[in-house]
């Protein structure tokens, strides 16, 4: 039989058919090694006592402002490639939030230093690829794709405009930035209740849980469960739509809904302007096991994790007024 090649308008035969697998099988051998190369790196952290996602906030940033890392438009990174600048930036010393290609920085008539080596980032998208079935009809395939490419932190650059060598503004009163994170819970229209020693999110009353605000260690310790918890509000079908019947029966689901509430949880502090908790929550020895026993067994689950996050703090973020307002103008 043949298969019709849409972008040549050629008849593949038997041998195109082979080598086309090939390359195709070949695309499939490099993505697949890109998921286990970063999964391994953060398997490694994890085995080491750090959570990748909350690196940023445990050194390098008093007195500066907490940020997403930034592209070189100002425009913030978003899903895995947060998680992988978060933890370049640690491991390097850089204390830039900003990052940009080898051509970015050339445009701007700089240069990367020499000996400079670059960090890895993430793009994935899809296309739509028409291809002929058994009976001879075209039917379309959604071919998914994932590439990496490099990036520098501008502390690795030199010759750019001044604006991007300038520390970031101090953050605002701390007062105030809490309040900001009160409102910011309150567009939600989340039922939010206090008792009790422990936070959680309650599917069944559709309430969030959360204890006296004064057992906290200080108000961005609260702030950063309550983060938590709203990224597993966010699963209910109403919002973001998250599975969550097997949670409470099936471990590694429990440990992977855990991990897109931890990083959602990072994501929604970072946009707050806000220092996470930096002491261990009881839960999170075992929930470190859990995560190591899933992330060993399959390389694509942080990358989900990660998606599920980005789509949770969306969601979030999606409710604020001052948001919608700019989303309509544009």
């Amino acid at each position: 039989s043949l298969a019709m090649d849409r972008r040549n308008g050629v008849a593949m035969g038997a041998t195109s058919k082979r080598r086309f697998r090939k390359m195709t099988e070949k695309k499939e051998g490099s993505r697949a090694d890109i998921y286990a190369r970063i999964t391994d790196r953060i398997v490694a952290d994890l085995e080491n006592g750090v959570r990748p996602w909350i690196q940023p906030w445990s050194a390098g940033h008093a007195g500066r402002r907490i940020t997403r890392p930034l592209r070189h438009n100002g425009e913030p990174c978003s899903g895995m490639n947060v998680l992988l600048l978060w933890s370049e930036a640690l491991a390097r010393g850089f204390t830039s939030p900003t990052w940009m290609t080898f051509k970015q920085a050339i445009e701007l008539d700089a240069h990367v230093r020499k000996g400079e080596s670059g960090a890895t980032v993430i793009y994935a998208s899809r296309f739509t690829r028409t291809e002929t079935d058994g009976n001879g009809g075209e039917v379309e395939r959604d071919i998914p794709f994932l590439k990496t490419y490099s990036v520098f932190n501008v502390e690795q650059i030199a010759g750019l405009p001044d604006h991007f060598y300038r520390q970031l503004a101090p953050t605002i009163d701390p007062i105030q930035r809490i309040d900001h994170a009160d409102r910011f819970f309150a567009n939600t229209g989340s039922v939010i209740r206090h008792g009790g020693a422990r936070a959680f999110y309650a599917p069944s009353t559709d309430h969030i849980q959360m204890p006296p605000f004064e057992t906290f260690r200080d108000a961005a310790s609260y702030v950063a469960v309550l983060s938590h918890e709203h990224v597993h509000w966010t699963a209910d079908s109403r919002r973001v739509g998250r599975d969550l019947s097997r949670y409470a029966k099936d471990r590694s689901e429990r440990a992977r809904e855990e991990l897109v509430a931890e990083i959602g949880s990072a994501l929604i502090c970072a946009d707050l302007g806000i220092v996470p908790e930096l002491e261990p929550r009881p839960d999170h020895a075992s929930y470190v096991e859990s995560w190591l026993t899933v992330l060993q067994g399959d390389k694509r689950a942080v990358f989900q994790a990660a998606a599920h996050a980005q789509r949770a703090a969306a969601f979030l973020h999606g409710l604020q007024p001052a948001e919608a307002a700019e989303r309509e103008a544009a």
